[in-house]
Order: structure tokens, then sequence, then C-alpha cells
């Protein structure tokens, strides 16, 4: 979106966004959806920003709605129990339109499929039962998985790592069967394309440079898990910027389990009222007995993470991510 366009749309709606005491998120949210009506896009991707029920991307009319595996994140609003989330999660599914559950857990994908149907969504596709992962096998190039749908088995293979990776294709795949028509045609060849695939800060590497944006405890136990199963080389540090709500006792905790150093830092772009408390994270560090150094100034931080280590995790945010790509010149969809 050109900076003219913004400017355009921005002038006809800041009385309105004021008048609604409407938030960055919800401003910026309806300024892309804008957007997309006036190119006549053919298809949007949209990602909930928080929770799904009431989240301001939750005014769309999806063709389908997935949810892919739960976690804790953003407890404070969505609630301190997996269910209380998966309820929130819920919020997207719509009447008439395609959902998909992915989640792995068989208590929690079965509370989301009757959330579903309570929303009149059709079809309900949920994992288990409406299709199989089995054998993966991660590795230094990627991911491979066989995914079975109506009987019938496909091995599949994409440059993505990570085991959750498979199960995240096979949501991708359902919500295309979902919307059906021309999007069904689509899942079906997924042998051709699905090798094509490229996401940006998710175990992105950049040889000695290792980018991924987890930004929760989870999140950074399953870099960590790939990490030691691709077999990156040691001595490894970790460039590590978390804004200040998330939990970032638990991610660093998760990525010491990985990194014989961890470098704590404050990346940039993170928003001033995020950002977390340097000093209140060296203490901690100090008390869990954690190889935990503080270097304030970001680009300090990254040159001083590489002068003594043979892979640089970087993470935490996607502030973090992204700010270490511009300093570094790494495109963010490099092969």
């Amino acid at each position: 979106m050109s900076h003219a366009a913004i400017t355009a749309w921005l002038t006809r709606w800041e009385p309105v966004l004021g008048e609604l005491g409407a938030t960055f998120f919800e401003a910026t949210t309806a300024m892309a959806l804008s957007h997309f009506a006036a190119e006549g896009v053919d298809v949007a991707v949209v990602e909930v920003g928080l929770g799904g029920r009431l989240d301001a991307t939750n005014v769309v009319e999806p063709l389908a709605a997935g949810v892919t595996q739960i976690g804790f994140d953003h407890m404070e609003y969505l609630g301190d129990t997996l269910e209380a989330i998966a309820g929130e999660k819920a919020g997207i599914y719509k009447p008439g339109a395609a959902a998909v559950v992915g989640d792995t857990s068989r208590h929690i994908r079965e509370l989301l499929c009757r959330h579903a149907e309570a929303a009149g969504a059709q079809p309900v596709l949920m994992t288990g039962r409406d299709w199989e992962v089995s054998d993966v096998v991660v590795d230094a190039l990627g991911t491979s998985f066989s995914l079975t749908v109506d009987g019938r088995t496909r091995r599949l293979t994409m440059p993505l790592i990570g085991h959750f990776q498979a199960h995240n294709a096979a949501v991708a795949m359902a919500m295309l069967r979902g919307a059906g028509g021309r999007w069904a045609e689509i899942a079906a060849r997924a042998e051709d394309l699905l090798p094509g695939v490229r996401l940006a800060g998710r175990f992105h590497r950049s040889p000695p440079w290792l980018f991924d944006v987890a930004h929760n405890a989870d999140g950074a136990a399953t870099v960590v898990a790939n990490l030691l199963a691709v077999g990156l080389p040691h001595p490894i540090t970790a460039v590590v910027c978390v804004l200040r709500d998330k939990d970032w006792r638990g991610i660093i905790e998760a990525v010491a389990r990985g990194a014989e150093r961890i470098v704590v830092t404050l990346a940039p772009t993170s928003p001033s009222s995020r950002s977390w408390d340097l000093h209140e994270v060296e203490v901690w560090a100090r008390e869990q007995g954690l190889p935990v150094e503080r270097i304030d100034d970001f680009t300090n931080a990254l040159a001083h993470a590489r002068a003594e280590a043979a892979t640089v995790l970087v993470t935490g945010s996607f502030h973090t991510v992204g700010d270490a790509m511009e300093r570094l010149q790494v495109h963010p969809l490099a092969r």
C-alpha cells in the first residue's frame, strides 16, 4: 500500500477512528481490508490478531476458517485455561462457511468441533477424523510426511522445518478443500506446490544466523527442538528480545536448553509501552543461574553474539527478527 494511499485513507477516516476510540490494530486492520476491497484481491489469507471472537479481523465473512494448535498466550484477555482460549478462538467459525479444526489434542479439537457445529459452520473438518498426518520426518532440508484423506495416502515434502509444520500444512490443505471449487483443486496439487513454500521468520536460516519469531514458551521450545534435531553447529548464542506482556521467563528458559549463551537486548521497533525491563530480566536470569548477558544496543548485541558463536539464533518477537534482518540485510523470503 503506497504512502499516498495510506495518507488518503487516514485523512478520510481518522475522525471516525477517534470517535470510536479504535486501537492501532483495529485501525490498520480496517485500512488493510479496505485496501484489499479497493484492489479487488482474489483471495485474502487473514490471520487473527488476538483470540478470534472479539478480534478486529472477525468482521470478515470467510470461505473457510481454521484453528491450528492452541497454546497459552494473551491469557489476560483470553482466559487461563486451554478450554477458555479455545472458546475465544472458535469465534471465527461462521454459518455456512467451512470450519477446520487442527489442534492435535483430542479434548481440545472435539471442543472446537462442537463450537463449529453450534455456529452452523459447514462443512466441519477435523484432524484425526477427516485427515491423518503420520510418519513425519524432519531433517536439515525440510519436513516430509504422509497425509491420508478419504483413504488415500500421499507422501508430501516441503522446505519448512518442524514436526508441527506437517500439521500446519495439513490444516492449510483442509481449508482449501473446505472452501471448495478452485481452492480444492489447489490442495490436490500439493505434491507440486509444497516444495516451493517459504515462510519468513520461522526457522529461517541464513548461516550463521537462524531467525525465528517465537513469542511464547511453546514456540521457543519448538525452535530449540528443531535446532537440536537439525544439528546446527555449536557454540550457539541466542539474541533475545521479548515484549513485556509475553512469557519472557518461559522463553528464556526454553532457549537456554539449546544455546550456550543468551544476549538480551532491545529491538528498536518494539513499542515503548511494551518493552521489557532489561534490569528485571538480568536479575531474574542471575537468580536462575542462566547464561544471560545484557547488551542494550541492538546492533552491538548482534555483533557481540556473532563474534563468539558458530550459530546465532535471533528470537523473541516479530520486532526482534524484523529488525535483525534489516540490519543484517537478510531478505525475508530469500531461498
